[in-house]
């Protein structure tokens, strides 16, 4: 019976490149269950070689990647399936383009330095986004507003310490996915 199914649940990871995302939000979907999708790998060929060559995305390149990743969402709550999702989502209007896809996102913003992220970057092996491309994002990130469901949390903690904290502060169970794995 449909009514008798759970609400789903689903959370996007947000922040700037190399705050962490990808591996916060695999440590929620492991403690959770919650399934786990990387935005990046929803970027155009186009989008990607752009960004490899340091040229950062303007809204018009974001636009359908956005609209991709609210359907992959709301198709999953249609399944009744629960995600967490790593996905810069810098802006409010990109965040409201995510709400467009199931009822309810609610998200973790990864916060930290500009030299601790910019040291993460440079150290980083085989990921097409170039250091030199954060103060792009750091110059156009808005913070969630005060309607906007979610939590901040200060990327000088270790990135399973970060998990745990979101799964705690969101009231998602560990250990048992709302809506299915």
């Amino acid at each position: 019976m449909t009514g008798d199914r759970r609400p789903t649940r689903h959370i996007v990871v947000m922040g700037v490149s190399g705050a962490g995302k990808t591996t916060v939000a695999r440590g929620i979907s492991e403690q959770t269950g919650l399934r786990f999708a990387e935005a990046d790998e929803f970027h155009s060929e186009s989008n990607v070689a752009r960004m490899r060559s340091g040229v950062p995305l303007d809204d018009a390149a974001r636009w359908p990647w956005l609209r991709d990743l609210a359907d992959w969402m709301a198709a999953r709550h249609a399944e009744g399936v629960s995600t967490v999702l790593a996905c810069s989502a810098l802006k409010r209007s990109y965040r409201d383009v995510l709400r467009q896809g199931p009822p309810d996102v609610e998200f973790v913003h990864l916060a930290g330095a500009a030299e601790l992220i910019r040291d993460r970057m440079s150290r980083r092996a085989g990921h097409y986004m170039p250091a030199s491309l954060l103060d792009s994002q750091r110059a156009i990130l808005e913070h969630l507003d005060p309607d906007e469901p979610g939590v901040v949390l200060e990327i000088t903690l270790p990135p399973d310490e970060l998990a745990t904290a979101a799964v705690d502060r969101l009231g998602l169970r560990a250990g048992s996915a709302v809506g299915g794995p």
